[in-house]
């Protein structure tokens, strides 16, 4: 089975459009969106229109969150008093320009979804979220410690956690020892559709390879295929700079930071 999961759009319409272009050419058998369709950029409703038309199941990000609840937090960590000056501005920019269809789809969105697929005689689970099972903008870097990544996992039954929310792509196979026998997960962060921080300004997203053979006590039997297409970086950022959104934003765009 070839599994595709995008996140983190963040109402960036160029890069959705060249992302469905690039993925409706891969032949998969399932699609899913990982959350944080709005904020940053001028299109959330036509974001929203289009997932809804393709009736993508979709989870919510900590962005579709506040935005669904019109309230001016979007739960993001910044770091520094200009970087929150600026986020203030995109989360009541964003307020100010959804309308009420999508604000009620945002509110309405799961917190997660779970495949439990049945593989050789065991349950093998899929655990789909946007930050972390436990919070919706809890950051789990690649960095993460082994022991706290194998506890979150274990805590929320998964064999494979795929997420989103730092816009940094990874993939990390952790071994855990269960009772004494050994089993592999794998935490698998799928990177930025409209507004990745990697340092490639491109898309990304990720598919997913599941098939007969896969098992938890075979390290190397889920392929996690990365993949970045191009897109009009350029119409993104002009368009950010003709709004109130900060224009440090159309650079983050252009760097892919």
């Amino acid at each position: 089975m070839k599994i595709i999961l995008f996140s983190d759009i963040h109402a960036n319409l160029p890069a959705l459009e060249a992302f469905f272009e690039h993925a409706d050419k891969q032949d998969a058998d399932a699609i899913y969106c990982l959350g944080d369709l709005v904020g940053y950029n001028i299109w959330p409703n036509e974001i929203v229109q289009e997932i809804k038309r393709r009736k993508i199941p979709t989870i919510a990000g900590n962005y579709d969150f506040g935005i669904g609840r019109a309230i001016d937090d979007c739960g993001c960590a910044y770091k520094t008093d200009i970087e929150k000056a600026n986020g203030n501005v995109s989360i009541t920019y964003t307020n100010s320009i959804v309308n009420t269809e999508a604000r009620k789809y945002l509110r309405t969105l799961p917190a997660h979804i779970r495949l439990e697929f049945q593989l050789n005689n065991d349950k093998f689970n899929l655990l789909l979220v946007h930050g972390s099972p436990r919070k919706i903008n809890e950051y789990l870097f690649e960095d993460r410690d082994e022991k706290s990544m194998n506890r979150i996992m274990r805590d929320a039954d998964a064999d494979v956690m795929c997420f989103g929310h730092t816009h940094k792509p990874y993939h990390r196979i952790l071994s855990d020892e269960m009772e004494g026998t050994s089993r592999y997960r794998h935490a698998v962060n799928i990177g930025s559709v409209g507004k990745p921080k990697d340092g490639d300004p491109r898309g990304g997203y990720v598919i997913l390879h599941i098939d007969q053979e896969t098992a938890a006590s075979i390290k190397d039997s889920v392929k996690v295929e990365f993949v970045r297409f191009d897109y009009d970086v350029e119409k993104a950022a002009k368009a950010v700079e003709g709004s109130p959104l900060p224009d440090a934003y159309a650079e983050s765009l252009r760097k892919g930071i």
